[in-house]
């Protein structure tokens, strides 16, 4: 434990739940109303990575089993986006094909990524290195789709008349709808970007701190975190152009 950033023991469980007290104070006395969405959230996040820690302890040696485990990760990121453009409840008629929807979206940001990273050979074709960068490209293609749906017909429910403005004057659906959509699609990128711009600057985010906390040199680190950044950069614009069309062909709806 001499090398670890964490000391897992009391200290820790003590620090998780004080913390998770002070995010449900904030949210119960600033009028938020979040406070409950906070606790079940760090409840989930606690049982999930003691579940998630164990799986991966038995995977990790395993390219197959390191597959199946990225196939689920894939998966939970497609429904948990779902979830959040349409916010549909998991039993609702249509679930199926909105999931089936905001999977490809995410896919199609993952696949070429992660398939570019290992070709390359600058990530080894091994579990333990194709599951954390698969999960990390996931995580940011699922954010992206998340956001960049949300956005999108928040947008179009406010200027639905603009869009039958346009239909009016002979636009085809389509273009009526990427006459509105466009520009706003675009802010679902703005995290992504300010990240990359930042980086070193503000945060070390995780790729760069994992490298250095293996035995890594801070050039390693560097390269490491440089690749993951720009290919987030890639699977979350190619995710947000698919959700984009999607919207617009009336194949993702809510």
């Amino acid at each position: 434990m001499g090398n670890s950033v964490v000391q897992v023991g009391p200290g820790l469980a003590l620090a998780a739940v004080a913390l998770t007290a002070l995010a449900v104070a904030v949210g119960w006395t600033s009028g938020l109303g979040q406070q409950r969405p906070v606790a079940v959230a760090a409840l989930r996040a606690a049982v999930q990575l003691a579940v998630v820690s164990t799986v991966l302890a038995a995977v990790l040696g395993s390219l197959a089993l390191s597959t199946l485990f990225v196939l689920l990760m894939l998966t939970v990121a497609a429904a948990t986006a779902a979830g959040r453009v349409t916010r549909l409840p998991v039993h609702a008629p249509g679930r199926v094909r909105r999931v089936a929807a905001a999977g490809a979206a995410v896919l199609t940001g993952v696949v070429p990524v992660v398939a570019l990273v290992l070709a390359s050979g600058s990530v080894p074709l091994r579990g333990v290195a194709v599951i954390p960068v698969a999960g990390i490209v996931i995580g940011g293609a699922m954010t992206a789709t998340s956001l960049a749906g949300r956005r999108l017909f928040d947008e179009l429910d406010q200027r639905r008349g603009e869009v039958d403005a346009a239909l009016a004057l002979g636009f085809l659906p389509r273009d009526a709808v990427l006459e509105i959509a466009r520009p706003v699609a675009a802010t679902a990128l703005v995290p992504g970007l300010d990240q990359t711009r930042t980086v070193g600057l503000v945060t070390l985010p995780g790729a760069f701190v994992g490298v250095l906390l293996g035995g890594g040199s801070a050039v390693e680190a560097g390269a490491a975190q440089l690749l993951v950044l720009v290919g987030l950069l890639a699977a979350q614009g190619l995710a947000v152009w698919v959700t984009l069309e999607l919207v617009a062909r009336g194949v993702l709806r809510r």
